[in-house]
This record gives C-alpha cells, structure tokens and sequence, in this order.
C-alpha cells in the first residue's frame, strides 16, 4: 500500500513538473511556488518576455528605477508564468525585471500564474497598453499583435482594451505613416495629433515633405492642421489642362458671344466657364444669346 502511495506521488510530482502543467518549483516546495500565489523566485531563473509590446525603454528612468529599488526593494510584485522546473517567463513587470537586475538584486516578489502562448500575449499587451508613458506606435503595434496574432475582431479588441473601436482605428492607423514618421511618433518628435493630421495626405513624399516642415518650423498640431487644409484645399481647386476638343469648344463659345471666355476644369470634374463683357450693352447683349 506504501508502495502503491509513492507510486502515485511519484507520478503526481512529475505531472506537475510538465511543461504544460507544472505550477512548482519542487515537489516539496510547492506551497512557495504555486500558481496564484506571490513567490520570492531567483532573477536567474527568469527570462524576459517575448511578447513585450514596449519596445524602448528610458535609460534614465531605469537607472532611477534601479536605485529606489535597490533602497525599497520592489514594492509591487512582477507576474510571471510557469515553463517548467524552476523556469519562469515573464507576463508583465519587464521594466521592474530590469531595473532589479541593474540593481543586481538576486530574488523578486512575483505572482505566479499558468498562461499559454495566446493569453500570455494578450495579458501582457493589455497591462501594457494601460502605461502612460507607452508611445501611440508601441499602442498601435500592439493593437495590432492582438488582432493578427489572437485573431481578434476589432470588436473584441475594443471590449479587451476597454476602448472604443474609433479610438483603436486611430491608433492602427498610425501604423500606415512612412517609417520616418513612425520613428518620430516613437521618439516624440511629433505628436500623435501631428501624425493624425499627416494621414489626411496621400502619398508618403507628401506626408514627409510636410512632416519636415512641421517640425522644422515647430508647428503646434492646430498650425499642422490648418497648414494641411490649405494644402489639400489648394491641391482640390486646382485648375487641370483643357483637352484639344475643350480648347477648341472654348474659342467656339467665345466667337458665338463676342466675348473673351475661359473654362476652367478642376480635378474632379467640376468647373467654370466665365465670360467676361466690356460694359452694361456687352453684358445684356450676352445675356440676349442665352434667352435664343
């Protein structure tokens, strides 16, 4: 019967050491480590998150980080998940993880839990996304990791995050911006109303020869905008070439009237055609042609 206990304990132990279900480090200390508990685990036995959305971190910051932790220890414990035998993997906590390991501490306070793959990713970048110091970009990014790697709707994503889809659609957008643009926003060079205001442009050279401007003459976002506005307003008002037929149809009108016309076509379709007059005769003399 002893035999047949240790048996059982023997085979109990070794599913929990399993990649998959092990929630313990050993066996016989599995009251310190157990999933949904707060452990004291080595740093040496934890490894960085692959699925961290945050791409920069402040290196000032960290270094300010690192010292109150070294005087205060960490106050506010890491989360972790169990890979297996005295191997964890960090959910959320990246930036306390390294900030403790510049301050060369050996043990931090983590929350242990079990995550697979696709919940890891999804914990990690909604504790993330909710870090005001997280640019619009890395936000972006991670939107979109959520909906291409979780096979998320933009619905779900939005009851995920606890945003709304116009706001979310917003940040996706930003990911159309040229690369040099997206640095900017990165490195707050400009602002995520700046890069709002440049995707109302078509083409990237527009939205980079209009991005060099705004920064080079330091323009707020509402300047950004109205500069654009003119610019798209001018860009629509634009007069196009007359075809051969309109040219020829345009000297045909103003030999009918005795009078100097122009037309004038815009991009999209619309136009005008002006007929000018010499005095109060020549313009009621026009204005009889039409009545024929």
């Amino acid at each position: 019967m002893a035999s047949n206990k240790n048996a059982l304990g023997k085979g109990l132990g070794a599913l929990l050491e399993s990649a998959k279900t092990d929630i313990t480090s050993k066996p016989s200390t599995f009251n310190n480590n157990q999933a949904g508990l707060i452990s004291r685990i080595s740093i040496a036995n934890i490894s960085p998150n692959p699925f961290q959305p945050r791409i920069d971190f402040e290196k000032n910051s960290l270094l300010e980080l690192s010292k109150s932790i070294k005087e205060h220890g960490i106050i506010q414990p890491i989360t972790v998940r169990k890979m297996g035998r005295d191997n964890f993997q960090i959910i959320s906590g990246e930036r306390r993880f390294q900030a403790a390991k510049i301050a060369q501490i050996i043990e931090i306070p983590c929350y242990i839990r079990i995550a697979d793959d696709k919940e890891m990713l999804e914990m990690a970048i909604v504790e993330n996304i909710q870090r005001k110091d997280l640019n619009a970009i890395e936000i972006g990014l991670s939107y979109q990791r959520l909906i291409d790697e979780c096979q998320l709707t933009h619905e779900e994503l939005s009851k995920k995050v606890s945003k709304d889809r116009s706001t979310i659609s917003n940040f996706l957008r930003l990911l159309k911006l040229p690369n040099e643009i997206q640095k900017a926003v990165r490195d707050n060079e400009i602002s995520m109303g700046h890069a709002r205001a440049l995707l109302s442009l078509k083409s990237n050279t527009e939205m980079i020869n209009a991005f060099l401007k705004i920064k080079s003459e330091n323009l707020s976002v509402r300047s950004a905008e109205e500069l654009l506005r003119r610019k798209i307003s001018n860009k629509i008002n634009k007069f196009e070439n007359l075809s051969t037929y309109e040219t020829r149809m345009q000297n045909n009108i103003s030999f009918s009237y005795k009078s100097k016309v122009k037309i004038k076509k815009k991009s999209n379709g619309k136009g005008q055609i002006i007929f000018n007059f010499k005095n109060q005769d020549h313009l009621n003399e026009i204005l009889d042609k039409f009545d024929q």
